[in-house]
């Protein structure tokens, strides 16, 4: 089984920061793009951050310049660092990765999800 993990959610004032890391575990045989999404409120989940195994990086233009996505490939770990934090980026992040259990083909993984709120 493979497990995503999120970790660093939380209440922060606006203009302040915040990280968010994600670790996959479990039976791993190799594990390809990894990533970020958010689903606030009513609405629908949308790409946050991603960031491929050679660490090729796309932003949703909303957070260009203000979020700053890392990866460690030999800890299947990666991390969001996130300043300037908006009421507008209040949400449930969820860590994404495509992964090649051992023994399976590739699939797609998410995590549970954790809750950034960004409120005075």
């Amino acid at each position: 089984q493979v497990q995503l993990v999120e970790t660093g959610g939380g209440l922060v004032q606006p203009g302040g920061s915040l990280t968010l890391s994600c670790v996959a575990s479990g039976s791993i045989f190799s594990v390809g793009d990894m990533g970020w999404y958010r689903q606030a409120p009513g609405e629908q989940r949308v790409m946050v951050a991603t960031i491929s195994k050679g660490y090729r990086i796309n932003y949703a233009e909303s957070v260009k310049g203000r979020f700053t996505i890392s990866r460690d490939n030999a800890k299947n770990t990666i991390s969001v660092q996130m300043d300037s934090l908006k009421p507008e980026d209040t949400a449930v992040y969820y860590c994404y990765a495509y992964v090649v259990p051992r023994g399976k083909d590739w699939m797609d993984y998410w995590g549970n999800g954790t809750l950034v709120t960004v409120s005075a």
